[in-house]
């Protein structure tokens, strides 16, 4: 006869690029629940806090750490403040991203580094600090996009640094065997942020807002749930996995 166990939610969660968008309201979502969070973002002072007062508002325990998670050194010292403000790192949320819409034969040397220097570099150096300092039975959770299955024009080098965070999803969680740890991506179709909205004309928007069948851009909060889910223990059985959150559009 099996037995239920009682399972303790409150986990430490390290997000990354947690000042806005999905960051923000998915810290803002997993705080309400009681899970401690360290929110990490690399610029904006003003947005970040206020998501810390958001938080602290209503209860919620979290911590701000201002980090460029495109230096390793940085990302180290990330997670020396996650465990020494709370004891241990349970859940690694890789969401810090950045996009540059442009033709390949348009992009800027600069354009190109700074794509894989935050979206591949920053990614891999917190996944590698996960897979050595998570506890047993953690989570890494990376953010990916479905531009990786659409292959949209303009966006060449954000799409290949999605999809090489969707082999080193795969490959870490076959690495990790042993510890306990699961290693799954989230990958979001079109959604209403302003990463997403930025340079992009109103004809644009609409004509991907009707690319779904359910015929609208997604939400943060769309995502952030599915986020949720993928942090807690009904996900436990879910590894090595990308998950498609996109309304139908592939």
């Amino acid at each position: 006869m099996q037995t239920i166990k009682t399972i303790d939610l409150k986990k430490v969660i390290i997000i990354t690029g947690a000042s806005s968008g999905i960051g923000a309201f998915t810290a803002k979502l997993l705080a309400r629940q009681g899970h401690q969070l360290v929110i990490n973002y690399s610029n904006n002072d003003q947005a970040a806090l206020k998501v810390l007062e958001d938080i602290l508002e209503f209860g919620g325990l979290a911590t701000l750490y201002k980090a460029d998670i495109s230096q390793a050194e940085e990302v180290i010292k990330l997670f020396d403040h996650a465990i020494s403000t709370y004891g241990k790192a349970d859940v690694l949320i890789n969401n810090a991203g950045i996009l540059r819409m442009s033709k390949i034969e348009q992009l800027s040397n600069q354009d190109i580094d700074q794509l894989i220097d935050i979206n591949i570099k920053g990614s891999l150096y917190t996944m590698r600090e996960a897979a050595k300092r998570l506890e047993h039975g953690g989570k890494i959770i990376n953010l990916s996009s479905s531009v990786v299955a659409l292959n949209p024009e303009n966006y060449g080098v954000y799409t290949a640094s999605k999809a090489a965070i969707e082999s080193l999803t795969i490959i870490l969680a076959k690495e990790l065997r042993g510890k306990n740890i699961t290693v799954n991506a989230i990958a979001p179709g079109p959604t209403a942020t302003k990463l997403f909205l930025e340079g992009k004309s109103e004809e644009l928007i609409q004509k991907l807002s009707m690319a779904s069948p359910l015929e609208r851009l997604g939400t943060v909060e769309d995502i952030a749930n599915v986020i949720d889910f993928a942090v807690n223990e009904q996900s436990n059985w879910i590894n090595a996995q990308v998950l498609r959150v996109n309304g139908g559009i592939i």
